[in-house]
């Protein structure tokens, strides 16, 4: 099966609804991904940070998807990934929220290990917040409470989209797995599940995929 094929096996197995559109019908949501954007979480609420800091590629808790699908549990490793992922052209973050940096939902199901298969992290979520910044990560400040009411998922290379806090929808361009040796059907599942947990009423997906050939996309300047 290819990737599509993949992810909605996945989600129509938990009962999710699955719509999957061709990259031309998806119009201006999709934007070029930008040397300044943060390599941040999914979470669709409003952050501190704004303009081209909002056109990197979304990840389940920023750097913290690439941590928990190596296994890696300890801020030592933590902040190698900061430095790996600023060598392949990203800002590494991770992030918090009003009530303090637990205020990541991924971090918080990880560290409470309510995620399935995954190891939880003997460091706590100011020690991880410290780590990433101390190796030159960012920080960034989510706002308000989640209405996310859909998730998109993005396989277009060298493509996001921008997170509207008067539209919420949880973001995960699926594409830049590849760049970091990820598994799709085992990050699918997780995001899946992260969704599940946090929200009572999202079961939905829309996958945006590329039809034609893509080649190696670079980050805009």
């Amino acid at each position: 099966m290819d990737t599509v094929q993949v992810i909605r096996a996945i989600l129509e197995s938990r009962g999710w609804q699955v719509h999957a559109v061709d990259a031309t019908h998806a119009g201006s949501e999709l934007v070029d991904v930008k040397k300044d954007g943060l390599m941040k979480c999914v979470d669709g609420r409003a952050s501190d940070h704004t303009g081209d800091a909002m056109h990197g590629p979304k990840t389940l808790g920023g750097i913290y998807a690439i941590a928990t699908m190596r296994n890696v549990t300890d801020a030592e490793g933590l902040a190698a990934i900061v430095k790996e992922v600023e060598d392949a052209g990203y800002v590494p973050s991770v992030h918090g929220d009003g009530s303090g940096s637990m205020g990541c939902g991924y971090f918080k199901l990880w560290s409470q290990g309510r995620l399935k298969g995954l190891i939880p992290p003997n460091f706590s979520s100011e020690q991880g917040v410290d780590a990433v910044r101390d190796a030159g990560g960012t920080y960034e400040v989510l706002e308000g409470s989640h209405y996310e009411c859909q998730v998109v998922i993005n396989l277009v290379a060298g493509k996001t989209l921008v997170p509207n806090h008067h539209d919420q929808r949880f973001i995960v361009d699926g594409w830049v797995l590849g760049e970091f040796g990820l598994d799709a059907a085992t990050y699918v599942t997780l995001a899946a599940s992260t969704v599940e947990q946090l929200s009572t009423t999202c079961r939905s997906a829309r996958i945006i995929y590329s039809a034609a050939p893509q080649t190696q996309s670079k980050v805009e300047s």
